[in-house]
């Protein structure tokens, strides 16, 4: 496997206690596409902060490819994606792409350049733009670049196409797909989305409530195009709905 958890827990120490996760056992194997979802506030941005090992669990283990976390970070194999791309604002797109460059850890036979990135999702022609002056879709779009620059095996992505407009965020998610069927990633996706998490990944888990716990843990196999009208898009769409329930506004909360 190449990500393997075992009996995680995690508590937040401010003022009082709070339990964040609860007996986690899970297994990824390489170039799944996972996506993680549930209630706001379950754990779910805990859980892969974890494996990103910007903090440390209080309870269990973590192996990425038998490796600590620490030790993976340093090894280059894991990327990380949030809803702020965390750009550098006095760098132009293309310095914020060469600072990222002067990191890599080693380099694949399937690695690309600044101008090979740059070109892939779509920005060749923004290299001399400052940050500022892109859109919030552009502003990803060079988020994503520099997630695909550092050729690391495995992604973690923290809802990064949240704060945008649904039909920016649509065709980013397309992409997405796109470079995740081209270089074969492991991604671990946190989503908000119902719809959205049956589009696009090959296996869902369900967070409860606070603490977080995986209440479900689904296999999505239906094939591609997913249109919303297949029976089997629907069929997989009324199971999570039966555990979780998503209102107009695409708030979630655990109906269990």
């Amino acid at each position: 496997m190449q990500i393997s958890i075992q009996s995680l827990s995690h508590q937040y120490f401010n003022g009082k206690t709070t339990h964040a996760l609860e007996d986690i056992n899970l297994d990824i194997s390489q170039k799944q596409f996972v996506a993680l979802i549930g209630p706001s506030g379950c754990g779910k941005s805990t859980l892969i902060r974890l494996i990103a090992n910007l903090i440390v669990p209080s309870q269990g283990e973590i192996r990425i490819s038998n490796f600590h976390p620490k030790q993976a970070i340093e090894n280059g194999q894991i990327a990380w994606m949030a809803q702020s791309p965390a750009l550098l604002p006095w760098l132009t797109v293309e310095g914020n792409l060469r600072l990222a460059e002067r990191f890599q850890k080693g380099k694949s036979k399937q690695q690309l350049s600044v101008e090979q990135v740059l070109k892939r999702v779509g920005l060749e022609g923004a290299a001399d733009q400052h940050p500022y002056t892109l859109s919030g879709g552009m502003q990803q779009r060079l988020a994503l670049a520099r997630l695909l620059l550092q050729d690391a095996p495995i992604w973690l992505m923290d809802e990064p196409f949240a704060a945008l407009d649904e039909l920016t965020r649509e065709r980013l998610t397309e992409e997405l797909f796109s470079l995740w069927k081209d270089f074969s990633p492991t991604v671990l996706w946190i989503t908000h989305n119902i719809h959205e998490a049956i589009k696009l990944s090959d296996r869902i888990l369900v967070f409860s409530d606070q603490p977080g716990r995986i209440v479900a843990d689904m296999p999505n196999a239906i094939p591609h195009p997913r249109l919303e009208n297949n029976p089997d898009f629907q069929e997989l769409l009324f199971k999570l709905r039966s555990i979780l329930h998503q209102d107009s506004n695409g708030n979630i909360t655990y109906a269990a």
